[in-house]
């Protein structure tokens, strides 16, 4: 699934990545500054770059999906 990341800072000082589903993913030309998400309508993620397609199924460490934008899957 097309997706884009959010670096995230846990309690313990750790930092994950939460996989975003964008939603206007044919907006992205792979040189964007701001993605806009599927679970909010008022915030996005500002991080330059294309989205990437990212399995369902997240096999390594510290990766996971944000359970909202995977619910409107």
């Amino acid at each position: 699934m097309l997706a884009t990341q959010e670096r995230v800072r846990t309690e313990d000082g750790i930092t994950v990545l939460v996989w975003h589903k964008p939603a206007q993913p044919e907006q992205c030309n792979g040189e964007c500054d701001f993605h806009p998400i599927s679970c909010s309508n008022t915030e996005g993620i500002t991080a330059p770059g294309p989205l990437r397609d990212v399995p369902l199924d997240l096999k390594e460490p510290g990766e996971r999906w944000c359970t909202d934008c995977l619910a409107q899957n």
